[in-house]
C-alpha cells in the first residue's frame, strides 16, 4: 500500500523523474512564476509542462507581449484571456496595423485597472517612408477610453490619434504620449482637462504634431512636460497645483519673434518649483504670471557665443527670461560654440545680468574652442549680484 500511496501523488505528467512538487503549489504562487516570465507567449508554452498548468496563463494579471509581436496574435490572446483585472500591458510591435489596434485596443481598455505601454517599432529607413505618406494613408487610431486605468504610454510614428469625444478616465495618473498626430474634432487639451481626467498627475508629450492651440485646466496636474511640439502656437496652462514645467523646442523658430501673429503662452500655476524653458523667449508673448517665491530652478535655452547676426535674435530671446527673475536657488545654462566661428561675432555680451542664485550649471559645448572668456563673464556678473 505504502508504493501505490507513493505512485498515486505522482501527476502523470511530471515524467520519471519525481513526484511534481512545482504544480502542488497554490494557484496565485504559480503564476506569479508565470508573470516573472515578461512573456505572454512564453507563459502560454508553459502549459505543455503539466495538464496543471493548461489553465493559468488566462489567470495572469500582467500580460507582456514580447518585441515584434503582430497585432493578429494579440486579439485572440485577449480573447482567451480571463482576468476581469489587467494590472499592466506591455506591447512592443514591429507592424503598426490599424485594423487590429481598433479590434484589441477596446478590449484591454475595458480590462485595465494600471499601467499600459504600446510601442510601435519601425524597421530601419521605415519610418521615412511612412513619413512621406499623406495622412490619410498612414491610419487613424481612435483610442478608447481608460475608465480604470492609471497609467498610459502610447509610442508612436506617423500615426493619427482620435481622442474619444467622451468618456471619463476616472483614476489616471499618468499619460505619455510620443510621436503622435492629434487628428478629430476632440482637442488633447479638452481630453486631459480636470472634467475628464480629474486624477492626472503627470502629462508628457513628445514629437507631437496638430497640437496647434493646447489649452489644459487641470486642478490636480503637478508635471507637465511639452518637447518638440513645432507647429504649436498657443499654449494655456491653468493648472494650480503644477510643481514642474518644461516647454523645449515647442513654437516655431526665432523667426517668430518677429511675426506679428506670434505664439502665446499663458502659465498660471502658482505652486510652480522649477520651469524649464527651451524655447524662445519674448516678454510680450509670454505670460507667466507672478512666479511664485516657491519656483527655485530655472533651465534657459541655449545661448549660442557666436553667430551671425541673425543669431542674435534668438539669444535676445533666450536672455529675456533670465530678466524675468531676481532670486533663484539654482539656474541652469547652456553654450554652444558653432564649429566654425570665422567672422561670427561675439554675441554673449548681451548678457548684461543674471539673477541672484546659490548654484548655477554652465553645460558647454564647445567644439574645441576654448570656452574660458564666456564663462568667466557669466562667472563675473554672479559675482557682482
Amino acid at each position: 500500500m505504502g508504493a501505490g500511496h507513493s505512485v498515486g501523488r505522482r501527476d502523470s505528467d511530471a515524467g520519471a523523474g519525481g513526484e511534481d512538487r512545482l504544480s502542488a503549489l497554490p494557484d496565485d504562487v504559480l503564476v506569479s512564476i508565470l508573470v516573472k516570465l515578461r512573456d505572454a507567449a512564453a507563459a502560454a508554452r508553459a502549459s505543455v509542462l503539466a495538464r496543471r498548468w493548461r489553465c493559468l496563463w488566462p489567470l495572469l494579471p500582467e500580460l507582456a507581449f514580447a518585441d515584434g509581436i503582430q497585432h493578429h496574435r494579440i486579439v485572440p490572446a485577449l480573447a482567451a484571456h480571463e482576468a476581469l483585472d489587467l494590472r499592466d500591458i506591455q506591447v512592443a510591435t514591429r507592424e503598426a496595423s490599424v485594423e487590429y489596434l481598433a479590434v484589441w485596443l477596446p478590449i484591454a481598455a475595458r480590462r485595465l485597472s494600471g499601467s499600459m505601454h504600446l510601442r510601435v517599432v519601425w524597421h530601419e529607413g521605415e519610418a521615412e517612408v511612412r513619413a512621406a505618406l499623406e495622412p490619410e494613408q498612414r491610419g487613424a487610431i481612435l483610442l478608447p477610453c481608460f475608465r480604470r486605468a492609471t497609467s498610459v504610454v502610447l509610442e508612436f510614428s506617423f500615426l493619427r490619434l482620435v481622442l474619444p469625444p467622451s468618456g471619463v478616465f476616472a483614476r489616471l495618473q499618468i499619460l505619455m504620449l510620443v510621436g503622435i498626430l492629434v487628428y478629430g474634432q476632440c482637442s488633447l487639451g479638452d481630453a486631459v482637462s480636470s472634467p475628464r481626467c480629474p486624477c492626472l498627475k503627470v502629462l508628457f508629450v513628445q514629437s507631437a504634431r496638430g497640437l496647434g492651440s493646447f489649452r489644459i485646466h487641470s486642478r490636480s496636474l503637478l508635471q507637465l512636460q511639452l518637447s518638440d511640439l513645432r507647429d504649436m502656437q498657443q499654449l494655456t496652462v491653468v493648472a494650480p497645483l503644477l510643481q514642474f514645467l518644461r516647454v523645449r523646442w515647442c513654437f516655431t523658430n526665432v523667426a517668430y519673434a518677429l511675426n506679428p501673429s506670434q505664439p502665446v503662452a499663458r502659465i498660471s500655476a502658482p505652486l510652480l518649483e522649477k520651469l524649464e524653458w527651451m524655447c524662445d523667449f519674448v516678454p510680450s508673448s509670454v505670460q507667466l504670471g507672478e512666479m511664485p517665491p516657491h519656483l527655485r530652478r530655472l533651465v534657459a535655452g541655449i545661448i549660442m557665443v557666436y553667430g551671425s547676426d541673425c543669431i542674435a535674435p534668438h539669444n535676445r530671446c533666450c536672455i529675456g527670461i533670465l530678466q524675468r527673475f531676481e532670486r533663484l536657488a539654482a539656474l541652469r545654462l547652456c553654450l554652444a560654440y558653432p564649429p566654425v566661428i570665422g567672422n561670427h561675432k561675439y554675441l554673449t555680451e548681451d548678457m548684461t545680468r543674471l539673477p541672484d542664485v546659490d548654484y548655477l550649471t554652465l553645460d558647454i559645448f564647445s567644439c574645441g574652442h576654448s570656452f574660458g572668456p564666456s564663462s568667466f563673464h557669466l562667472l563675473r556678473m554672479q559675482w557682482r549680484s
